[in-house]
């Protein structure tokens, strides 16, 4: 038994890849995205109408691509070969492992940003609890002020919103003359 040390070499210990900055990550995305034939971004109900559509099962789908292939008017009908549907499936089942991997970039991102807003919450809750107790002493009058205003504002934000008045219902008069 040897009691030397065994530390790694550089070949066993890469360096480890540069951090991105958000800036630069947005501008990567979006030259990712001018590389991408084909993104259609939709409203709400435009993605509910074509999920309540598109819920055949792959093995419906392959059925039904099998019945274009099996009659030549159901091609014409169809105006499209069984192959190009083929492709197209094919295409739409690679396209969903982008969809999830995007999906889990984007749970991680807001993740770690959350935990960066939890941090700061937590750092600037105890700056303020330190800063107004050193606020009571006359050596620390500087910090008055910016307690002060701390307090403002949490008062501010703790408010409830003015409502904002809507249309008038149907049936009652807008106008500001009285009645006969």
């Amino acid at each position: 038994m040897s009691n030397e040390i065994v530390t790694p070499t550089a070949a066993e210990n890469p360096p480890a890849a540069p951090t991105l900055s958000p800036e630069d990550v947005v501008e990567q995305l979006r030259t990712l995205r001018s590389h991408i034939g084909e993104i259609t971004p939709l409203t709400t109900a435009q993605r509910k109408v074509l999920r309540s559509s598109a819920k055949a099962s792959n093995d419906v789908l392959q059925a039904s691509i099998n019945v274009i292939n099996a009659a030549g008017l159901v091609e014409q009908a169809v105006g499209q070969p069984a192959a190009e549907v083929r492709d197209l499936l094919e295409e739409a089942n690679r396209w969903t492992a982008v969809e999830d991997e995007l999906r889990a970039l984007l749970n991680g991102v807001a993740g770690a940003n959350l935990i960066r807003r939890q941090r700061v919450a937590f750092v600037s809750g105890r700056a303020y609890v330190v800063g107004a107790a050193l606020a009571r002493d006359p050596a620390h009058a500087v910090l008055v002020p910016h307690v002060q205003e701390i307090r403002r504002l949490k008062r501010l934000s703790h408010r409830k919103k003015a409502q904002t008045p809507g249309p008038a219902p149907a049936g009652t008069e807008t106008s500001a003359q009285p009645k006969p």
